[in-house]
């Protein structure tokens, strides 16, 4: 029997935990420093608590650490002083650099670290959770066998360390700020009375804006006129006392096309322009 521990079991945790122990795995974790809410959602899934790290880091053959990003190098750290040696994967939202330090972090008692990112609600019956696994490809089978057939889909990414970090904040980028935008766009609608008619529109696409990919060039070829329209927005949320930081932010992004007016480049020539420059670089 394999056996996983999770660190720690909040709301993602804890499900993808589950969805392992379904699949015949022991899973243990730690409850030293967790709060009430954390221990009985441990308890409610059938995870076992360890009566320490040191124990947990000992009989575990695969550690997932499931955290908010920020405390996601704390946690390696604090495995690697207990010289764990099994397979550590990094579930957390964290960027392709960071996970590199975490590796290095890691992986220097001998450890074998897996970059791996979770997309999508966590795992119930009703829904299916995307697990990314990117690292050694020795590693990435044993760790994927733990959801065959569960709510979590293993997909394994090549390209050593790092795709799947990319892979969750390519998408995070589009998907969280997006979140953000809606709530400032209904808030400036509502201020004018015209929520409702907003939601009509908004209603009447059937695709999702990050599918489109071949619309991107035609944002680059339209940011021309397209960049001073998102200045006026910054300045109507401004009168209305709403953050402007977005609608700036998107016209500062819009001028690295200004040199594309009214093109016919294809989508990888207009990604490419979003690079920096060399001109742009510091001395």
């Amino acid at each position: 029997m394999t056996v996983v521990g999770v660190l720690h079991p909040g709301s993602m945790g804890a499900a993808v935990a589950a969805q392992a122990r379904g699949n015949g795995a022991e899973v243990l974790w730690c409850p030293a420093g967790r709060s009430s809410a954390t221990k009985e959602r441990a308890q409610r899934h059938g995870l076992t608590a360890a009566s320490d790290l040191g124990e947990l880091t000992e009989q575990a053959d695969v550690i997932l650490s499931i955290c908010p990003p920020a405390y996601a190098k704390d946690v390696a750290v604090e495995v690697s002083a207990h010289s764990f040696t099994g397979i550590y994967v990094d579930g957390n939202a964290i960027s392709p650099a960071s996970m590199a330090r975490i590796h290095a972090v890691v992986s220097r008692t001998g450890a074998t670290v897996v970059d791996g990112s979770l997309i999508g609600s966590p795992p119930s019956a009703s829904k299916s959770t995307r697990l990314y696994l990117s690292g050694p490809a020795d590693a990435l089978t044993p760790v994927a066998s733990l959801f065959t057939g569960t709510a979590v889909q293993a997909h394994p990414l090549p390209g050593g360390i790092g795709p799947a970090s990319a892979l969750k904040l390519s998408y995070s980028s589009y998907q969280k700020a997006s979140r953000v935008l809606a709530a400032v766009s209904y808030a400036l609608a509502r201020d004018y009375g015209v929520e409702g008619e907003l939601l009509d529109i908004a209603q009447g696409r059937t695709t999702n804006y990050l599918a489109e990919t071949a619309y991107i060039p035609k944002v680059a070829a339209r940011s021309w006129r397209w960049g001073p329209e998102m200045g006026e927005v910054a300045d109507t949320l401004r009168e209305a006392g709403l953050p402007a930081d977005l609608a700036e932010a998107s016209a500062a992004v819009m001028s690295r096309w200004d040199d594309l007016r009214d093109s016919s480049l294809g989508t990888p020539e207009a990604l490419d322009h979003l690079h920096d420059s060399p001109d742009d670089e510091p001395g």
